[in-house]
Order: C-alpha cells, then structure tokens, then sequence
C-alpha cells in the first residue's frame, strides 16, 4: 500500500520504498557532510623508527631513498618499455620474440651499414635474464612436501605412499614488499581508527576502519606499533577442461592496511602467495580415511605457508611502509576470502552447516549462537566424533591452520562473499531458477511455459545500451555463468519478469537486488546498513512466495542464503565487503593462473608458472620504481625526443568534431525534426551571457546572439563524465569515467542516443533531484573569448515510483509538435542513466531491435541497479 511521508509531503509507492525513504533521506544526511571525523587508537600509534626498530626524533624524515635516474639493468626507457610490452602487456611468447628481436636487428643493420648491429635484445633468453636481474620485488618460490606418516602396510592405498609438493613464497618478504611498495603511500592506514560521519552515525569502510581491528589493537600491549592484519584468499581453479580438468588451488595474500579501492583495482595489493597440493584418490577410493587426510593436508600446509609470519605475531617486527618511514609491525591473520565450499574446509564444519554460527541445517531462516575457537575446542575435548558431527557440525579430524597462530579464530575470521553467496547465489542459482521453476510448475502448458520464458529472454535482449553494460543477444540461453554475466542480468532483469509473474515474486527480487547494491557500497554507516536490514527483512518476507506456490516446499535452508543473515555484523567487523569479496581472487586468477599457465609448456607447468610470477613481481615493482622517480612522464618517443634538446615537443591530444556551418544546421534540424534548432541555439547563448536577465520564450530573436557572426559552433558525439562512483568499475579513489554518447551511426550501424541524469533542484535528493533527457546532439559555442557547452536534449516527464517495481516511472515528455526538447548546459548533466521499457502484461515480437527501445515505448522504468552509484543515487 502506498505510504504518505509527512516531512517532504511525499507519497510513497510502497512501504518497502517508504522504509528505504526514512531511513536514506531523513536520518542520512543530504547531501552528505564532506568531512569526518577519525578517532584514531590511542595506544598502536605506528610510531616510526630506525631499522633497528629505535624510536626516531618527532618529526625526524624519513630515510632518503635512491633517486638517481638508473634503469639498471635496462639500458635505457626503450629498451625497458620494449620488455614491459612483450612480457607484461602482450606477452609475446618466446618463438615470435625471437623473430621480432631478429627483425629490429635486421633494420639497425640496414640502417647502420654495421653487421653487428643488434636490436634491444639479442633474443628471449636475453630479455628474460635482463628481467631476472631487477632487484626489485624478487619474491622468489621455493617448495616443500608432504607425506603421510602412518603406518603402512601391503594394503595402505597410493595416495597414503605419494609425496605431496607445496610451492610457496616466504610469505614474509611478501608482506614486507606489499608494505614498502611507494605506489600504496597516502592509501595505507597506519592506526585502527572509528570514523563518524554525523551524530550516532559511524562508518565502516576499510578494514581498519571495523571494530575487528579496534579491538586487537586493544588487546595489544604493544604501545607504539602498528597492527598488520594478513588477509588471505583462497580459490581453487580450472584452466582447462579439454586437457582433463587442469586444477590449481593459489593461496593469495595481502594486508588490511591497503585502502579497499586499491585493493579492488589489484594494483599488486594482492600478490599469490602459494599453490597448494591437490590430492587425487583414484576412482572409487574417497572414503572417511582419504577426507580426513586431504583436510589435514591443507590446514598443516597453510600453517606451515604462514609460519615466517608466526615471529612477528608475539614480537614486533621492523617494517618500512610505504611512506619511506621503518614502524614496529604486530602481525595478526586477518579477514579470509573463501566461498562456501572452502569456507567448510577451513573452518572444519560438516557441509550444510554455518561456519559462523551454530544454527542448524534444518532451521537457517535466522543467525544462530557463534562459533569461536575456545567453544570448538572446548566441544573436540569434551564429546565423541559422533556427537561433534551430528549436534554441533563439527568435523573432529580437522584441526583449523588458525590453532597454529595466536588469537586467530577462523569462524570470525570468514568474510561476506558477495560474488558466490548474493549474486551468484542467492541471486542467480535461487532467485532466478526459481522464477523459471514457478513458471514451468504453474503454466497451463509446456508450450504456454516456453513462451513465457522466450518472452523473459526478448526483453532482456532488447534493452537500450548503456556504457559497459553487458547484452545478452540470446537472453539467459548459455551455460557457462560467469560472475560479470550474474551482475549484468541483475541489472535487467526485474523489469523483465514484471507482469509475467506474480507481483510479490517481483518484490521479492527488488528485495534482494537493494540489499545487495547496498551491501557492494564501498562506505557504510549507521543507516545504510539499517536499510541492509530492512532490505533483508523484506526479502524474508517475501520469499515465501516460494513456498506458497510449491516452488520451495522445503523452505529455505540454504547456506549461502543463510551468510546474509551475517553481512551486517561482518561489515561493522570488517568495513566494506567490497574490498573482501572473491571477485578479487577470481580476478586475480587471470594473471596469476591462467595466462602463465598458458605462457607454459602445459606439461608438468607449475615451475614454469611460478617463474612467470617471479618475473611479472619484478617487471611491476620495476614500474613502480622508475615512476616514483619520476622517470616514466609522458610517452616514449616524446621523452627520448626532450633528452635530445628538443624542447618544443608536446603530447597533443586531438579531438574530432564538425563545424556547424549553415548547411550541417540545416541537415541536423532536419535529422532532429526541429526546424527552429538554430533558435534553440541562439536562445542557450542568451541565457549563458545573461544568467540573471529576464527570459522569454516568444521574446524576438534579434534580441539574441547571432551564431553565424561571432559565435563558433561544433557538434560533438561523445561526452565524458567523471563523477566518484562505488561502483566496481571505479578505479582508486572511486572515481569513474563514463562516455555519453549521441551518435546517430553508431559503429555505422544504428543510431545511439543515451539518457542522462539533469539536475533540476540541487536542494532535493534521490529522484526529485533530477531529470530524464535523452541527449540528442553535444554542442560547444565559442563566443568572444569564452566556450559554451550544451546539450540538446529531448525531455522525460515523471510519473512516480512504481508499486510492483520499486523503480522510478517516466513518459516521454509530448506536445502538439512531438517530443518536447531545448538546450541545457552539459554542467546539469549529472551522470548517464539507463531506461528499461515498462511493458506490464504486453509481449514483444521475437525479432523487437534493442536499438528503438528508446523510441518504442510509452512508458519507461529507470533503473537504479545499471551500478551501484546509479542506485545511491537514485533510491
């Protein structure tokens, strides 16, 4: 039922929207405040010191650091930037290296007239051991093994006879190049710190910005230190099912003092650590004895993986950060990033089970006691293996690799795991299989069924482009679900199954589509995750649907639907699961597993792989290097050029646009069908001379600015916006950088004009903030000595938020002519946005086009789910 709010004199469409409303718009500040205040710990102050670990002069610099313009071993810029591209950036193998290293010799020869002349490599092998020879970031890997040592007898299986080999690096030269690396210096946090962003409104966004860190840094007793929490991340991974299930299993690892969003943008903040063994039993053979030996394999490897760190958890060791400044760091083993699958290894509790809690498998619908390692290890001494399984979900022959380290409890340790538990899972495996089981269940046909589901995949497949939005040219018709193909459909598909479904089960996915686009905020604070728990609550609600139309008769006992019930308290340990989700590790995956893997033999390929991960450590801390010495400015050609003593070179970077001369006007208001667009132009120049004069719209156009005397006009197709954005496509910082296009042959196929946000009333917030335009042509005026920019726009009228949707409503704004349009500055244009055709009950023809979405339809959805800077924005 809609719901009136008495503070803004607003209706509200529906009390889920109403709830969102309080809490977003009249207990969150709007606009929110610009500064915060951080109350930093007290006692772990991260006081700096010698490399001996003596407290230095306050105030004293830090040690100087090398600033020489040396590219040793690279002779050169050229000759470095040449191995950077054939090893980083295209990863040219060594057969076609060799050939072009022959042809650069084969030209200096020529050119030269000197047969010895040779190109920047004699060959691969050349190049290879240059890159060998970078002393920065030489992390280099060594193996250890592992063997069962029971009894053996003629009957003992052969996987109890192999020995198991671990490849690793020490993980303390890792943390220690994480930690010196320049590249990380004004987004590290030294101190564990409670930022408040207004009264009784704290917020949590890093890790050291949670209570999980204030409260070892309390517990500490260690006065002038700083806390150094090893996050881990642990995924296993196929290369290649053609050649028989090629598995890997890296560990990775990095530290809880790296800013998230530099975390996000895998700028080195996470750096493969270890793989480790994967044990094969033989077909047949799995039984309790062989589980119990893989999971006593892991932990014993992981804890022997992180022993170099053990020292530095009881007695500080001396650590140069990225400031250039040595500090006395207290190692702790942090947030671990895991799925489910792992997260049972890790935690050693029976499949089915919460490793965070003690709630049944039966009854997940609510968070049960937790778990922590004094009560588990209180529960393995105390009752038989039997009664551990069967009462409280523990697997007594597993001993976590946390019992090996100080305070390290691995229940708490478990991160939110927003790629598998919300958007592959309860998003994409539950939510969306289950709209098709209730449709293939209920329809009075399989025929009736199909076509339902046909007209699910039309819709999505015919949604208007939007930047970086992935399309779907055959609908949800592949196997292979990727993460980014989960988050794209999320993106479409609420207003795909409107009207084919029953209403509640449409809120019931807008349920969860707010609580996950709030929960992937990179900064959360005492009401938005308010709003997380009311978002939850109604999808809780909701979801019975389910279980009222028999698509669910057994109810909701669901692990991964279960982990939900724990964001909220994990994000106030932990900050922003953003920063902590295995999308990073599967990312990471790319450059580390996969693309060395194929850079291999592919035959016994893990030495071959580690040695690609040696020299890619080296290659980046190379860059990071020569850049923080400001040897990397400009391009190439144009810095040899200046070291030349050509001083009148520049980086000149052109724009393409036309003129609007008088018969491209004519052309363009023909296109448009606005034979007045040369007076909208003239009418926009007036109101940018005179901002604070009197204007009217039937006022004489000789009272207006004459573009074909003074005025200079272009026509552009092509807009950029920068805006910060939570969004995972933001870089470091969190800003993002989005094209707006209006380009009437886009890839000379179709025309392609995208929608905008316009700021209309800068005092409101949400949706009355704005208006919807569709830009139709980007306009620069050159007038005297000043440039105008303007859009022309054609205008969106709104209607409201909609009852079934929670989505914003608007119409195509009309008058007797057609399509009501003028020029508005490009400074109103907020950011792009994304319209989704409202149809309701209606069907679209098999073969609609995507690309007249746009012009097709009477009424439009906007979308607060295209990114999650669309739905802050927005809702």
């Amino acid at each position: 039922m809609p719901r009136y709010c008495n503070l803004c004199r607003r209706s509200i469409a529906t009390e889920r929207a109403y709830a969102y409303h309080m809490i977003e718009v009249h207990r969150y500040p709007k606009p929110p405040p610009p500064l915060t205040h951080k109350f930093f710990h007290p006692t772990l102050n991260a006081l700096p010191c010698d490399v001996d670990g003596q407290d230095l002069p306050l105030g004293a610099p830090p040690p100087p650091r090398d600033n020489a313009e040396d590219w040793w071993p690279f002779e050169n810029r050229p000759h470095f930037e040449c191995a950077h591209w054939h090893f980083t950036k295209v990863q040219t193998s060594r057969g076609d290296l060799d050939e072009i290293l022959k042809n650069h010799a084969a030209q200096k020869v020529l050119e030269t007239g000197d047969v010895h002349a040779r190109g920047p490599y004699d060959s691969a092998e050349h190049m290879y051991d240059t890159i060998d020879a970078i002393p920065y970031g030489d992390l280099a890997w060594s193996t250890f093994e592992l063997k069962y040592n029971g009894p053996i007898t003629p009957h003992t299986p052969a996987w109890k006879l192999k020995t198991y080999t671990i490849h690793t690096r020490n993980a303390l030269q890792v943390v220690e190049s994480i930690a010196g690396s320049a590249d990380f210096d004004g987004r590290w946090d030294y101190v564990p710190y409670e930022e408040f962003s207004g009264p009784g409104s704290r917020r949590f966004s890093n890790v050291m910005s949670g209570t999980w860190a204030f409260k070892k840094a309390a517990n500490a007793t260690y006065h002038g230190t700083m806390l150094t929490p090893i996050i881990m991340g642990l995924d296993k991974t196929t290369v290649s099912v053609a050649t028989g299930h090629q598995e890997f299993h890296p560990v990775y690892l990095s530290v809880g003092n790296v800013d998230n969003d530099i975390r996000r943008a895998h700028r080195d903040a996470v750096v493969p650590l270890a793989f480790l063994a994967i044990p094969k039993s033989g077909r047949g053979s799995t039984n309790d004895d062989w589980r119990a030996f893989v999971k006593e394999l892991y932990h014993t490897s992981l804890a022997q993986i992180l022993s170099p760190l053990r020292p530095g958890m009881t007695t500080p060791h001396v650590l140069k950060c990225p400031d250039g400044h040595f500090r006395r760091a207290v190692f702790e083993l942090g947030p671990v990033i895991a799925d489910y699958p792992e997260q049972v290894y890790l935690s050693g509790i029976v499949q089915g089970w919460c490793p965070k809690c003690r709630a049944y498998p039966d009854n997940l619908a609510n968070a049960g006691s937790p778990r922590f390692r004094a009560h588990t290890e209180a529960l393995m001494e105390t009752f038989d293996p039997g009664i551990l399984w069967d009462v409280f979900g523990v697997n007594a022959d597993v001993q976590p690799y946390t019992s090996y380290f100080p305070r390290a409890d691995i229940h708490e340790l478990l991160t939110p795991d927003l790629l598998h538990q919300l958007i592959k899972g309860t998003f994409k495996d539950h939510l969306v299989d289950w709209v098709t089981e209730y449709i293939e269940l209920t329809a009075e046909s399989e025929q009736e069924a199909a076509k339902i589901l046909d007209q699910i995949d039309i819709r999505i497949r015919s949604v208007p482009p939007f930047p970086g939005l992935r399309r779907f040219p055959h609908g949800r018709k592949f196997s292979q679900w990727t993460g980014d193909d989960s988050k794209a459909l999320m993106k479409v598909y609420l207003s795909a199954i409107a009207g084919l479904v029953p209403a509640k089960m449409v809120q019931c996915v807008a349920a969860l589509l707010d609580f996950a686009y709030l929960a992937r905020r990179p900064e959360h604070d005492t009401f938005s995750l308010e709003a997380m728990r009311v978002a939850l609550a109604y999808f809780h609600d909701l979801r019975e649907v389910f279980v009222e139309t028999g698509v669910r008769p057994d109810g909701f006992n669901l692990p991964r639907q279960h982990a939900l019930v724990h964001y909220v308290e994990n994000i106030q340990k932990f900050g922003s699961p953003n920063g902590l989700c295995s999308s990073i590790t599967e990312s990471k995956h790319i450059e580390a597993v996969k693309e060395t893997w194929r850079r291999s033999s592919r035959r016994q390929p893990i030495g071959e792989m580690v040695k690609s991960l040696t020299r890619s450590s080296k290659m980046a801390a190379a860059r990071v290097e020569f850049g923080r010495r400001g040897m990397l400015h400009g391009d190439v050609l144009t810095a040899a050029r200046l070291e030349l003593g050509d001083d009148d070179v520049e980086d000149v970077q052109t724009a393409r646009e036309g003129a609007f001369r008088a018969s491209q006007a004519a052309q363009d208001a023909q296109e448009l069908d606005r034979p007045q667009l040369h007076e909208d132009v003239s009418r926009f120049l007036h109101g940018r001379l005179f901002p604070e004069g009197d204007y009217e719209e039937d006022r004489d156009l000789d009272d207006f600015p004459h573009i074909s005397t003074r005025a200079k006009i272009g026509i552009h197709r092509g807009a950029t916006v920068v805006f910060h954005s939570p969004s995972d496509l933001s870089g470091p910082h969190g800003m993002r950088r989005e094209v707006i296009r209006c380009n009437p042959q886009w890839y000379k196929t179709y025309p392609r004009y995208d929608t905008v946000l316009v700021t209309v009333d800068p005092t409101e917030w949400g949706m009355p903030r704005f208006r919807i335009a569709r830009v139709r042509r980007l306009i620069s005026i050159s007038y005297d000595v000043f440039q105008h920019s303007g859009a022309f726009v054609e205008w969106f009228t709104g209607h409201g938020s909609d009852a079934l949707t929670g989505m914003w409503v608007v119409r195509p704004e009309m008058d007797g002519d057609g399509r009501v349009s003028s020029i508005v500055p490009l400074g109103s244009i907020a950011r792009a946005c994304h319209l989704l055709p409202a149809l309701g009950n209606r069907y679209l023809p098999p073969d609609f086009p995507f690309q007249e979405a746009l012009d097709a339809f009477d009424k439009y959805y906007v979308s607060a789910y295209i990114d999650y800077h669309a739905h802050e924005t927005l809702v």
